[in-house]
């Protein structure tokens, strides 16, 4: 049985079709390596198979920071910049148009809440984006230069951190991304949700 309606399909598949061109002529195709816009490209096929293990993944990936993307973006609408992810919605050199396409990290993660609310929760989820974001901060940190401070994985605060080796802290990076993000989120998503379809029928045949 469906359980995800075919409209939902189309509209976030033509989003997606929408922002690649835009964001490759303004940011290029290094950008693509943000785990929020991994997050949005894996929802493609999540949604077309209903996949429950891919929803979850993402889920788990993106909550936290995204949540953290929203605050600041909040605070900074009132001038209180909070920890810096939404500055670049501020910046003017940016079009209008694509900083409104980035207002994606706003309905992102209530989109996955949402599917893994109707799909379950898988909780393999957080073992499989554990493996998932360390081969992602890998690659990022190979194919990307320090100034684009993309996924962190040179420095925190938009430069490179000078303090410790880069391969030392790139580990460290690596060891973090689970414990801050991933971690919290599967606790919170394990005890919310259904662990599989069958537990949403049991829940659902209960009412």
């Amino acid at each position: 049985m469906r359980r995800i309606p075919l409209w939902l399909k189309l509209t976030h598949t033509s989003f997606v079709a929408a922002i690649i061109p835009a964001y490759l002529r303004q940011y290029g195709w290094r950008n693509f390596l943000w785990f929020s816009d991994v997050a949005l490209f894996a929802t493609v096929p999540a949604l077309w198979l209903e996949h429950r293990l891919l929803a979850s993944m993402q889920a788990v990936s993106v909550t936290v920071p995204e949540t953290g993307w929203t605050v600041d973006l909040v605070g900074q609408c009132f001038r209180v910049r909070l920890i810096g992810l939404a500055d670049y919605m501020f910046d003017r050199r940016i079009p209008r148009p694509v900083r409104a396409l980035s207002l994606f990290h706003l309905w992102l993660p209530p989109l996955l809440l949402w599917m893994i609310g109707r799909l379950g929760y898988d909780r393999r989820a957080f073992r499989a984006q554990t493996v998932l974001t360390s081969m992602l901060l890998v690659t990022t940190y190979a194919l990307t230069e320090p100034a684009d401070d993309i996924n962190w994985v040179y420095g925190l605060s938009g430069s490179p951190q000078r303090s410790i080796h880069p391969r030392v802290y790139l580990l460290l990076v690596m060891l973090l991304y689970p414990i801050a993000f991933h971690l919290p989120a599967h606790a919170v998503f394990s005890r919310l949700f259904p662990s599989s379809s069958a537990d949403i029928k049991t829940v659902e045949y209960s009412r």
